[in-house]
Formats: structure tokens, sequence, C-alpha cells
């Protein structure tokens, strides 16, 4: 069977402590700045990780895809579980196996100890921050109230990104690469703990789970993530890598199959046929394709070419923090006054320009000329499109689909994140490989007998050497974040089409086509 049954619809409930707006608002944000700040907290510890693990560059993205991956895969059912069960309770509920999944990745002895813990704070994040963006539209009333909440997790949610990569720079500086785990563990209880205290609980409707949507997404999208990874070191006609992708491409359409199929799918394909709702989940994917892309490339070119400590990278991002809190606070203000649009397309051709920007990156670039730059393009445009982006989501959308739309936009960032990066790791992989085999070339020219004797049992390029093969496969990895950085500005400029101020969420289910 495809799906459950769920319990019989029940009335909301109120927070104990009675409506504490600013306080509900903070465990919400916070949860979410918990989520998010994992993917990049993670990101600032991964020369110590792929050192202590002994995982190689391009096995060393599954640390952060085994998270992203089930994040995005379950999303759409964490999403609906709030729905049917109370958003209120499975937002707990996620956030203690998230907490529980950090402990465990905190004392992981081997790479794959490491990755079954993260993907196990995969499941607790899915199915907590689809809950805690919907329990907004719970506790908030619609309006400016609403919006301003709105800002605020927005703020959060980008912020997270930039305070995780400072964050995770102290903990991995000062204690170890384990803390950036650890952390989460007494923010978490705290959560749990609060959560019943000051957010209303959610009405419970009558629905069903369906479980293999959930299953055949998720699993079709490890398999093409996983295949694009083993083609940069096995090439494109591997058997596995062609294995891979055959077993994506069988997956995924069994899940389209699926959610055309079961009465209540994880994806309402429905919401689909609204062009703004379609646009902005398209423009959300693209988007977090390059972002991933940023954080994960520039992380490692900052540590390892310009040879700054954890803690100095982490501090490196902290203008790419602040630009996205001042972008998202001025769209959330400003929504009515010029309209979504606006924000729509100045953010993607920012991102678009920080994308090409960070193209230009050689081993003679500093963090003045060529890092800096891009990373504060790159979050004023981010910062100006969260907002826009989910109040045209949820515009007209009945209140028992909340969740499952909510659902859909995560999962279309952490989705998109994981097939970008996986995408720009494989050409990475690619133009690295290439570059060594030039670099190996021109070394042997010139090295000394000793030096020749060194290579020949290590397999180790020397620096620069090895310095120039980093740095061509990142620039090559960002000129292929071109693609999907103009992609979103594509959706952004022809597809998306709001009007001045997004519909409000409709009070009934929307009429079924046809």
């Amino acid at each position: 069977m495809a799906t459950s049954h769920a319990l019989a619809p029940t009335p909301p409930a109120s927070a104990r402590r009675g409506q504490h707006p600013g306080i509900a608002l903070t465990v919400i944000a916070a949860t979410q700045l918990m989520v998010v700040l994992d993917i990049t907290i993670v990101n600032i510890a991964l020369p110590h990780i792929q050192q202590a693990l002994n995982f190689s560059t391009t096995n060393l993205s599954w640390v952060i895809n085994a998270y992203t991956l089930t994040f995005g895969g379950l999303l759409l059912l964490g999403g609906r579980a709030g729905d049917i069960l109370g958003r209120r309770r499975v937002f707990i509920v996620g956030v203690l196996v998230f907490s529980f999944a950090s402990l465990l990745g905190g004392v992981a002895q081997s790479s794959a100890w490491l990755l079954a813990a993260r993907s196990l704070q995969g499941v607790g994040g899915a199915i907590a921050s689809p809950t805690a963006l919907a329990l907004i539209a719970t506790n908030f009333k619609e309006g400016p109230e609403r919006n301003r909440a709105f800002g605020v997790y927005s703020a959060v949610a980008g912020a997270g990104g930039a305070v995780g990569l400072l964050l995770g720079g102290m903990l991995t500086s000062w204690l170890s690469w384990r803390w950036v785990l650890f952390v989460n563990v007494p923010i978490g209880i705290a959560i749990a703990l609060l959560a019943p205290l000051y957010i209303n609980e959610s009405e419970r409707h009558p629905g069903r789970f369906d479980l293999l949507g959930a299953f055949t997404a998720t699993t079709g999208m490890v398999s093409l993530v996983y295949g694009f990874i083993r083609a940069s070191d096995h090439g494109w006609t591997d058997p596995v890598t062609l294995t891979a992708f055959s077993l994506a491409v069988v997956l995924l359409t069994a899940f389209v199959l699926n959610e055309r199929r079961v009465p209540q799918p994880i994806t309402p394909l429905h919401l689909l046929r609204s062009r703004n709702r379609a646009g902005a989940f398209g423009l959300m994917l693209c988007l977090a394709a390059a972002m991933f892309s940023i954080f994960f490339f520039i992380t490692l070119f900052v540590q390892e070419i310009l040879g700054f400590s954890p803690l100095r990278a982490g501090f490196a991002f902290l203008p790419i923090s602040v630009a996205i809190v001042t972008a998202a606070q001025f769209a959330a203000r400003n929504q009515v006054r010029f309209g979504a649009k606006p924000f729509f397309v100045v953010g993607s051709l920012l991102v678009l320009g920080g994308v090409f920007w960070a193209s230009r990156i050689s081993l003679d670039t500093t963090y003045a000329s060529g890092i800096l730059g891009p990373t504060l393009l790159f979050g004023f445009g981010m910062g100006s499109i969260f907002v826009p982006v989910m109040l045209t989501v949820v515009s007209q959308v009945a209140p028992h689909e909340t969740g499952a739309a909510t659902g859909m936009l995560n999962t279309a960032q952490q989705v998109g994140g994981s097939l970008g990066l996986s995408i720009l790791v494989t050409v990475y992989g690619t133009a690295s490989r290439n570059e060594a085999q030039r670099q190996v070339v021109e070394f042997l020219h010139t090295a000394t007998p000793q030096q020749a004797l060194q290579f020949k049992a290590t397999g180790k390029l020397p620096a620069p050497y090895s310095s120039a093969v980093l740095v061509h496969g990142i620039s090559r990895a960002f000129e292929m974040g071109l693609v999907f950085a103009l992609l979103a500005v594509v959706m952004a400029v022809f597809v998306i089409r709001v009007p001045k101020a997004p519909a409000p969420v409709a009070d009934k289910a929307p009429e079924p086509a046809g």
C-alpha cells in the first residue's frame, strides 16, 4: 500500500502559556536556523572531517548531500504529517529526531557512521522544517503581522547559512569538528520544551500518508545525485554510473505516476497548475543550486588556497549574513508598495552577477578582490527573493494544504541544492582531473629527482601545482553555476507574473480542475 490512514479531525489547541507572538516566533525561527545552519556549519569543518575520516574531495560532498537529500526527499511527507497529525506535535518530534542524530554524528568513528547520522538528521529536519514554516500561518494573522513574521523567518533562514559558517569556524578552531554537530543537542531540547508552552497547535485534518511517494522521490534523487558524483570519478560510461541514472529515471517516473494516482499525494500536483507558484518553485530550485556551490567551493578556496583558519573562514562569510538579513527585511516591509515582481527580477540578477564574478577566481584572487564582492551580491540577491517566494507559494492555498505547499518549497531548495552541488562537483572533478594531468607534466619537467620520487610514492602534487588544480576545478564549477543562475533570471522575468500584492491564503480548497 502506498498510503496509511491518519486520525480523525481534532480541533486546534492553544499554547499553555497563552499568546506570546514574540516568543512563538523566536522558537519557530530558532528551529529553522538550526536546520538551515546545519548545512553550512558542517561545511566549514569539511577539511577537518576529510582528514579525520579519510574522505576524497568528491566523496566529501556526501557529507552535505546525505543530509540535504533525505531532508529534501522527505520534506513533503513531513509537511503532510503536520497537516494530518497536528503541526506542533510533528514539529516537536522532528526537533528531537534531529537532535538525537546530531549526537550520533558527533561521536562518529567512520565515514559510513557519519553519513548515516547525517541522513537521520535530514529525516528530523524534514519533519521539523515544513511544520515550522506552516506554524507561522497557524500563529500569526494574515496581513502585516504575518508578513513581518515571514520577514523574520526569511532573514533567519537566509542568514543561517552564513551564521553556520561563522559558528562552525569557532567550534572547529576552538574545540573540534565534532562540536558542529554536538551544538544542536541542547538547542533542540530547549525548543522541544518551549514549543507546547508558546506555540498554538493547528487543526488536525483527516488524511493519508503517501509512503510510496516519499520512498520513490527520496531514493530516486539519491540515485540521481550518486550517478553524477560517481561520474566525476569513474566517467560517464562506467556501468555503475549508468545503472544509477537508469534507476533514478525508473524511480522518479514511478513517483510521478504514483502522485497522479493516489487520492492524497505528498505532492498535490494541482498546486503546480498555478503559473506563479510553479515559477516560484523553479526559481528556488535554480537559486539553491547556485547557493550550495558558493558555500561549498568558496569554503574550500579560502582554507586551502588563501590559508584561512576555520575561524577566519567563518568571519569571511559574515558580510553575506548581513546582506541577506538586510535585503529580507527590506523586501518584507515593501511587498505591498512595490509588489513581488521587482524583488524576483532584481534578486535573481544580483545572484547571476555574484556567480559570474566568482567564476573569475584564480590563484591571484584575494578575499578583497574576488570573494567579498561576489558573496555580497549573492547575499543581497537571495535576501530579496526569500519573502516574495514564500508569499507567492502560500497565496491562494487552502489551509489544509499549507504544509504541503511549504514542504514543496523547501524541497525545491534542498533538492535543487543537492542536485546542483552534485552536478558542479562532477564538473569540478572532470576539470581538475584534466588540469592535474597537465600540471603533472609541468611538475615532472622541473622537479628534482627527490621530488619526482616523492610524487611517485604519494601520487600528490606539491603546491603550487596542487593549488592550480583546485582553483581550475572551482572556476569551472562556478561557470556551470552560471547556467542555474541564468535559469533563475528566466523564471523571474518571463514565468512569474504576480500581482502587486500576492493574493491571500484561500479560506477553502480550490475547485478541482475540469
